[in-house]
Parts: C-alpha cells; sequence; structure tokens
C-alpha cells in the first residue's frame, strides 16, 4: 500500500458551469461541490460578459444561453447562496466586465460576513485574448488596460490572496494558435499588463514583486500531448527568466507559473463523441504528469460539449476523471518523472526559442497591445487556424472519426432519446427580464443615480474603478448601467478580423472547380459573387466565421465580413446596401433560432427572400429542422469540415436560385 503522508496535495478540482437563471446554476454549483469538486469556476451569459441587460436589444437569444445572467447584486447573491465564500475558490470567466463581477462578488461575500482578505480566486480580465479570438471586448485598448491595471491595484491592497488577472492562452489555441504563438502571445500580454501597472505608479518598487506574484495563468492543451507538455514546461522555465530579468523579483515563490487549464474543446468532435472522452484524458495528461509545470486548477469539458450544453451527468463523468488522476493513481506520490529527458529537453528548447523569437517581433511593435491595434496577432492567428483546416481537409492532420475510421455504430449516450444536451427553455429569457424590470421598480433611484454619477466621475478623472464599482453593487446598479456609463466615457471598440491581411501560401486541394464554378456563376451574374458573413447577437467566437471568409476569397467570391456583434437589422441592411448573393450566419452561442427567424422575417419584408441564408454553429438537428422550415437553405455544423465542398454547395444554390427565377 503506498504511503499517503507522502503524497503532493492534488489540484483545484473544478468544472466550467453555469446556465439558464442564477438559482439553477446554484444548485448545480452545489450539487457538483457534493460530488467532491473543491473549486467553483462560474460561466456567465454572453449580455453580462459584454456589460449589457438582459432586456438588451443585443441580448435577445442570448440570456442564460452559455452561462448564467447575472444582472445586480440579486443575481449574485441567488447565485451563492449557501456557498461560504470565504472558504470557496472561485474563478469566473469574464473579462471586459471584470471590474463589475469582481465588486459584485466582494459585495455579495461581505454581505455573507467574509472579509475581503478571506476572498480566493481569480477574475479572467485578460482583454488581449478577446480581442484576438473570443470577442467578449467591449472598451478600446488603453482603457481596457486601465481598468485591468485598477483591479490588480485595488487588489493588492484589499483582496491580496485574489488572482486579479489570468492571462487566459486557452481561446488563442482554440483560435489555431502554435504551441510557440500561445506562449508568445501570452507572455506578451503579461508583459503588457505589467508594464503597464509598473508605469502607472500605482505600487510602490518593493511591492511589485508581489503583483508578479499575483499574475496567474489559463491554458489549453491539445492532443499531441507530449508537445503540450514540453509547452507547459517551457512556460514555466519562460515565466522564471521573464520575472527573474525583467522584473527583478528574487523569490522564487513569486516567479512560480500559476496556472489553471480546461483541455482543448477545439478537438472535441460531433462525429463519434463518445471518442471525446479519452481525447479529454489524454489532454488532462499533459498537464499533470510533469510535477514540475503541474496545473494548479483542472476543468475538463465534456464529451459531449461539440453537441451542446452538456448536462450534469456528462460534466460529472468528466469530474470522476480527475478524481480517479488524483486519488486512484499513484501520479502525486512521485517526482517529476521526465527530468533529465533528453526527448522533452530538447522539445521544451525548441519552443522556448520559437517562442522567444515571436516575443521579439512583438516587442519590436511596442508590445501586446500595439501587436492587437495593427492587426497583426489577429492575423497570425487566422492563418495558422487556416492551415490546420487543411491540413484536416487534406488528410495531413488525422483526427478518428472525422477524416478517418469513419464507419460507426450507433451510440446509446447521444441517439434516440432526445436528451443528450441541455437545452435552455425559450421562457428562461422572459422571466429574466421581468425579474430584472421588478428589480428596476423596487431600488432606491436617487441612490442609484449618485453611485453611477461618482462611478463616471472616477471614469473621468482616472481614480481607481474598484470602490465606486462596488457601491454601485450596494445600491442596486445593473450590469448594462454599469457597462453603459463606462461606454460614454471610454467610447467602445471594434477589433480587426485578421480575414483581409491573410496570404495564403496554398491553395486547398480540389478547390480548383470550385474557382471555376465561382467563375462561371460570376459571368452569369454580371458581377463577382458576393457573399455576406454576419456575426449576430453577442457570440464573439469567429474562428469558423473567419475560415469561412478566407475560403471564400480563396476560391474567388467577394466576401462582405464586418466582424462580430450585430444586430440582425444591421445585418439586412448591409445584404441590401452591398447587393449580395448569399448571406451566411455564424452562430456558436446556442441562440441561432429566434436570430435566424429575425434575420429571415427581415429579409422577406425587404424582397430579398430569393438570397440564399445558411447557417453555421452548434445546431442540434431538431434546431436544424426549425431552420430548414424557416426558409434556410443549408445548416452547418462542426462535422461539415470540408469547406471547399461546401463552398461548392454554395455556388450550387445560387445557381438553382438563378434557375428557379428565369423559370
Amino acid at each position: 500500500m503506498s504511503d499517503q503522508t507522502n503524497r503532493d496535495r492534488p489540484w483545484i478540482i473544478r468544472t466550467y458551469a453555469g446556465h439558464s437563471t442564477a438559482e439553477a446554476s446554484n444548485e448545480l454549483y452545489r450539487r457538483n461541490l457534493d460530488k467532491g469538486q473543491t473549486g467553483l469556476s462560474v460561466a456567465f451569459d454572453l449580455p453580462t460578459q459584454t456589460g449589457y441587460d438582459s432586456d438588451h436589444l443585443l441580448a435577445r437569444g442570448e440570456v442564460g444561453k452559455v452561462g448564467v445572467p447575472v444582472s445586480h447584486i440579486g443575481d449574485m447573491r441567488t447565485l451563492f447562496q449557501n456557498i461560504p465564500l470565504d472558504r470557496m475558490n472561485t474563478s469566473m470567466t469574464i473579462n471586459a466586465t471584470a471590474a463589475w463581477l469582481l465588486a459584485l462578488y466582494v459585495a455579495v461575500a461581505e454581505e455573507q460576513g467574509a472579509p475581503r482578505t478571506s476572498l480566493t480566486g481569480t477574475t479572467q480580465n485578460d482583454i488581449i485574448k478577446e480581442y484576438l479570438s473570443r470577442g467578449t471586448y467591449v472598451f478600446p485598448p488603453q482603457p481596457s488596460m486601465r481598468l485591468i491595471t485598477d483591479t490588480i491595484t485595488w487588489s493588492r491592497i484589499e483582496c491580496p490572496k485574489w488572482n486579479p488577472m489570468n492571462v487566459c492562452s486557452y481561446h488563442l489555441q482554440e483560435a489555431g494558435a502554435t504551441p510557440a504563438q500561445e506562449l508568445a502571445f501570452a507572455l506578451a500580454t503579461a508583459i503588457a499588463v505589467l508594464d503597464g501597472v509598473k508605469a502607472s505608479g500605482q505600487v510602490p518598487d518593493d511591492d511589485f514583486p508581489m503583483i508578479v506574484g499575483r499574475i496567474s495563468f489559463f491554458v489549453n492543451a491539445g492532443i499531441k500531448f507530449i508537445t503540450e507538455l514540453s509547452k507547459m514546461r517551457a512556460f514555466t522555465e519562460l515565466w522564471d527568466e521573464i520575472c527573474r530579468t525583467r522584473y527583478g523579483v528574487e523569490d522564487e515563490k513569486l516567479r512560480r507559473f500559476r496556472y489553471g487549464v480546461q483541455v482543448n474543446s477545439l478537438g472535441l468532435t460531433e462525429q463519434q463523441p463518445e471518442n471525446n472522452v479519452y481525447r479529454i484524458l489524454i489532454e488532462m495528461l499533459a498537464v499533470v504528469l510533469s510535477k514540475n509545470a503541474r496545473a494548479r486548477a483542472v476543468q475538463l469539458p465534456a464529451w459531449n460539449e461539440a453537441l451542446g450544453l452538456p448536462r450534469a451527468w456528462d460534466q460529472q463523468w468528466s469530474l470522476r476523471m480527475q478524481q480517479i488522476m488524483a486519488f486512484e493513481t499513484d501520479l502525486l506520490e512521485n517526482g517529476d518523472i521526465f527530468d533529465g529527458s533528453e526527448v522533452i529537453g530538447a522539445k521544451v528548447d525548441a519552443l522556448k526559442a520559437a517562442a522567444l523569437k515571436e516575443l521579439a517581433v512583438i516587442e519590436q511593435m511596442g508590445g501586446a497591445v500595439a501587436a492587437v491595434d495593427s492587426g497583426y496577432m489577429k492575423a497570425e492567428l487566422v492563418k495558422s487556424n487556416a492551415d490546420r483546416i487543411k491540413a484536416i481537409e487534406e488528410g495531413r492532420e488525422t483526427v478518428v472519426g472525422v477524416n478517418a475510421y469513419e464507419t460507426s455504430e450507433p451510440s446509446p449516450l447521444s441517439g434516440g432519446d432526445g436528451d443528450s444536451i441541455l437545452t435552455v427553455p425559450e421562457h428562461v429569457e422572459q422571466e429574466q427580464v421581468d425579474r430584472l424590470k421588478t428589480w428596476r421598480k423596487e431600488r432606491d433611484a436617487a441612490a442609484v443615480e449618485a453611485a453611477l454619477s461618482d462611478l463616471k466621475a472616477a471614469a473621468l478623472n482616472g481614480s481607481n474603478i474598484m470602490d465606486p464599482s462596488i457601491a454601485c453593487a450596494k445600491t442596486g446598479v445593473t450590469t448594462g448601467e454599469w457597462g453603459q456609463t463606462l461606454r460614454d466615457v471610454f467610447g467602445e471598440y471594434r477589433a480587426p478580423t485578421g480575414v483581409g491581411t491573410v496570404v495564403t501560401l496554398a491553395a486547398p486541394e480540389n478547390s480548383e472547380a470550385v474557382r471555376e464554378q465561382v467563375v462561371a456563376l460570376s459571368q452569369r451574374l454580371g458581377v463577382p459573387v458576393r457573399f455576406l458573413v454576419g456575426k449576430p447577437g453577442l457570440d464573439g467566437h469567429s474562428n469558423g466565421a473567419e475560415q469561412i471568409a478566407v475560403r471564400a476569397g480563396e476560391v474567388g467570391m467577394e466576401v462582405i465580413y464586418e466582424g462580430i456583434r450585430l444586430t440582425p437589422e444591421e445585418i439586412v441592411s448591409a445584404a441590401i446596401e452591398q447587393q449580395v448573393h448569399v448571406v451566411g450566419l455564424s452562430i456558436l452561442s446556442g441562440s441561432h433560432v429566434p436570430l435566424v427567424r429575425d434575420v429571415m422575417n427581415r429579409m422577406r419584408s425587404a424582397g430579398m427572400d430569393k438570397v440564399p441564408v445558411v447557417v453555421g454553429g452548434i445546431i442540434p438537428e431538431e434546431d436544424a429542422n426549425v431552420l430548414r422550415q424557416m426558409g434556410v437553405a443549408k445548416v452547418y455544423t462542426p462535422k461539415d469540415f470540408r469547406m471547399t465542398g461546401i463552398m461548392g454547395e454554395i455556388v450550387k444554390e445560387i445557381d438553382g436560385r438563378l434557375d428557379d427565377a428565369a423559370a
């Protein structure tokens, strides 16, 4: 029997969860904690992440879909009911509105009697990666960096155990980043944040190492687990070097690379989804096997997240994977099993060299913020993702069940019963809106107005935003009111899409026939084929839309793509103005039915019902049938990865409608 006294303490075990309502999410959290989960990872819905109330026009169809709506302190109170926050480690995936959600969290903790100094957890607060990949940004780069600085400097005194900044490379990999890009872009972000804090003059030099020590990271681990393991060791070594040489941190503990991880959702397949269980397990190995680079917290996606929101049972399965690894194996009883490995050492050195080369390029540009503003980093990610997709299409990269070994038996896990994923009923949104309206009526309006006035003054005069935000939380200010107040001061931002600057190095195989079809169709139309790619609603996961736009351009279409966060009205107006021949809508947030219905109704009213509409996203088959009944020409899901074939189908659809019109 193994000696339990010599076992290392396991990492914090989490699942990423939140949906529909604060009450339902609270019930899920308490159930998961009872099952042995040791921390919380909160998913917020898109209106909350982008600083809108649930009744805002852009929130339509998005409320409670990809996370929990938190419109005010009442929602936050319900979310953590009967969960003592002074004994909880809570990670909140929140970025543009991180200061606000931290303010709400602190206010609720104080209601519970928990002192600020007792709170442990993380606000992600990485706005750089939002500009590059996930899209839940609000303000321009400089004000956004200021808000991050405010949370960091405030937390140093008020919440010293809290991680106010979590550099997130997770979504960089989801957007196509190579391991070297993930290393370089994440480290460049951390440098930009720390340099900004130092330049603010708010932290005495003697205390700055403590600031460095509270910076944490959130990373991704893919299926090539030897490479991913080496990446984590490279992260650890590079961060130690940066802390020591750039910031003069002498205390080894403050130079530790502290990171949490969710393994790769990009690699989950809609085809043969049961195989995702093995993928998730293998990917977890990359971040727990090497003791010297082991994750401090792990959350695993569920096997069926390529299909939709996981159920409680699906989350439990992923939770048990972690527990088996932590408590049944002898992993935590041994030192680092890779020390001295020539293979791992060489791979680590190669990754470090490549990352340092990329870091030097970013430094020459003026740092991460300048590299975002110029579009450089986004364009590099779009190109890397395009290369990855082409490799899968052409069979140079094997994905079991997708482009190899495709023959499949029906799965008893996901077939037949219609409830293999969690669905959020349509009435949830209206109920949340009704509660919000009641909240506004019952609060002290004068106190709210005064608190918002103080918030605006702080934004204008440069004082720290946190204390006025906490005061706003306690008086009942809503998420949308906080967001709009800062929008009025800072303005809004639209990040570069990266699409127009991508240079195709090699045309995809088998694309020539489609290019010829596009030429023929353009001649028939008398103008180039115009393809409008639109992102309605608040879904900022733009990878799919970007790749469709790139491929459409590669086969000769004229592409109109204006980025994320557009209303159905704006999309239809652009379709009319540009006289497009096809409209493509990309929606991954689960809001496809109401948003597409709105677009289709507006297209009909504008006399554009002959223009085909195609839709892509994570769309269950039942919803796909609903969309087809609305008049949608084609519905594509992640299983439809051969994008040149998609382009061919779109050309045929346009051509067929011309034939129908001529007849």
